[in-house]
């Protein structure tokens, strides 16, 4: 046999999880207990005492997603319990473990978006049993499996290879600006220079505490976007100048997002436009979120949900502005003085009075620079991560429907197309 086609409800077996005995439990006979968020990485495992209809999973075996917002998640198993929402697919000797995994999980999106119910989705067992997989010689699944293996090892490996490099620059971040660099470049420490008490505890001798407002230009400087009848949905157009809010500024760029407004409008609204190195901050719900405004940014006004800052260039950088804001003692205060009831919301007048150093422009470049350094390596990092992922999506598509062979590869180190 070369290959051939297998419908999944002839070759498969499916065991839903069971709910535990007992959770958590360490007593005799406890037993890992398998989760969505365990598997995927996220949280420490559970111990528990296993229902007497427990469904055992030993490394490797594949697991269905099948209730939940993520009905249809195909993921790995490890030696444990399976949890009630997971299901197990169970194969036959005819395929390679790591080879079925990826078999399945090539039809994931779909099965994500064929999920039914109209509570909890849930995955439909009818379609799960009519989809394809093709069945290759038993020494072809799992060179097939070998390969994609390996780019996930690769991309796990970077995945914690970011997370490090997050981890030390939050810690970076907490010594610039508790610490700074002095004029030669170095990190201040107790042991070489001199540092002072104050309301937001041990700094440098050169540095003061204030209020943020000191670091933006007086006129129009802390500008949130317009209320009342000035903004409505009523004065948006399918083209025209830009409306930027927290969809925005919380994603990262200004290029997203489709609301307009028409020239007459903005004209009116002209004291809420944004211009080049303008900081911007979400004040709604998801509070805090910081972008600065490039220099290739479309024109445009922000929306109520905004709240603008304008740097003075003789006391800030806006880099170092967003940096302040990201800081945890600013975090810390935002958190604490933000109103609202269902969700949080600030106010320029919360912005304006938050307790922040007063730090001169030199050594704000100092700390900027450093930052920006360990952020480009964050950068690349994420950018070889996202690169991995394509190449394992592209590797999935054509070894996985044959349209790639690697039977080649059996013999020498040739790949061959069909």
């Amino acid at each position: 046999m070369d290959r051939q086609s297998r419908r999944l409800r002839d070759v498969v077996t499916l065991e839903k999880g069971k709910p535990p005995a007992k959770k958590p439990y360490f007593g005799a006979g406890a037993d890992y207990y398998l989760t969505p968020d365990y598997l995927r990485g996220r949280v420490p495992v559970d111990l528990v005492k296993p229902s007497a209809n427990a469904v055992r999973v030993s490394d490797g075996d594949t697991i269905v997603l099948w209730d939940g917002s993520n009905a249809g998640e195909v993921m790995l198993g490890r030696a444990g319990i399976l949890a009630s929402t997971m299901t197990r697919a169970s194969h036959g000797d005819e395929f390679n473990k790591g080879y079925f995994f990826y078999a399945l999980k090539l039809w994931e999106s779909f099965l994500k978006g064929q999920t039914s119910g109209s509570g909890i989705p849930h995955v439909d067992k009818e379609i799960l049993g009519n989809l394809d997989i093709i069945q290759f010689d038993l020494l072809e699944q799992t060179k097939i499996s070998e390969i994609l293996s390996t780019v996930d090892q690769a991309i796990e490996q970077t995945e914690k290879f970011i997370a490090k490099q997050q981890r030390i620059k939050s810690g970076l971040m907490q010594d610039l600006l508790t610490r700074g660099i002095d004029e030669d470049g170095n990190l201040r420490s107790e042991q070489t220079h001199k540092f002072k008490d104050s309301s937001l505890g041990r700094i440098p001798i050169e540095w003061k505490v204030g209020y943020f407002e000191y670091y933006v230009v007086r006129d129009a400087g802390i500008k949130p976007g317009p209320f009342g009848s000035s903004l409505t949905k009523n004065s948006y157009s399918e083209y025209g100048y830009r409306v930027y809010g927290q969809e925005q500024v919380i994603g990262g760029s200004l290029n997203i997002g489709d609301y307009y407004i028409p020239e007459r409008k903005f004209s009116q609204l002209s004291s809420f436009s944004v211009k080049q190195d303008d900081v911007l901050i979400s004040l709604v719900g998801s509070i805090g979120h910081v972008l600065i405004v490039p220099p290739d940014h479309s024109p445009g006004v922000i929306n109520p949900r905004l709240l603008r800052f304008r740097p003075d260039p003789l006391r800030c950088r806006p880099v170092f502005l967003k940096v302040l804001l990201q800081s945890q003692p600013v975090r810390l205060q935002l958190n604490v003085f933000a109103t609202g009831g269902t969700m949080p919301v600030l106010s320029g007048g919360i912005i304006r009075k938050l307790r922040i150093v007063i730090v001169e422009v030199p050594e704000q470049d100092r700390i900027s620079q450093a930052l920006e350094s360990s952020e480009r390596v964050l950068l690349s990092n994420s950018q070889d991560l996202a690169k991995l992922r394509r190449i394992k999506t592209g590797l999935m598509q054509a070894l996985l429907t044959g349209k790639c062979r690697v039977t080649a590869l059996l013999v020498n180190s040739e790949v061959v197309p069909s």
